[in-house]
């Protein structure tokens, strides 16, 4: 795989979750560490995507927030 992202994490799908449209995919990076994102049924279907399979985070944004109570 090549992509310009430099952003690019290996870790293990610890859950996939599906609802009417999206799914929430969940993948552990490290041990306690999991990043969740929100993709299409159809994007978990074509990327065969099951739970403890090893799958890749792409983080590719232009702006980041942070918020505080």
């Amino acid at each position: 795989m090549k992509i310009s992202a430099r952003n690019v994490v290996r870790g293990k799908v610890v859950s996939v979750e599906k609802g009417a449209t999206t799914a929430h995919v969940r993948i552990e990076i490290a041990p306690g560490q999991v990043l969740t994102s929100s993709i299409t049924n159809a994007a978990v279907d074509e990327l065969k995507l099951t739970v403890g399979g090893d799958a890749y985070a792409v983080v590719k944004a232009s702006d980041v927030m942070i918020a505080v109570d």
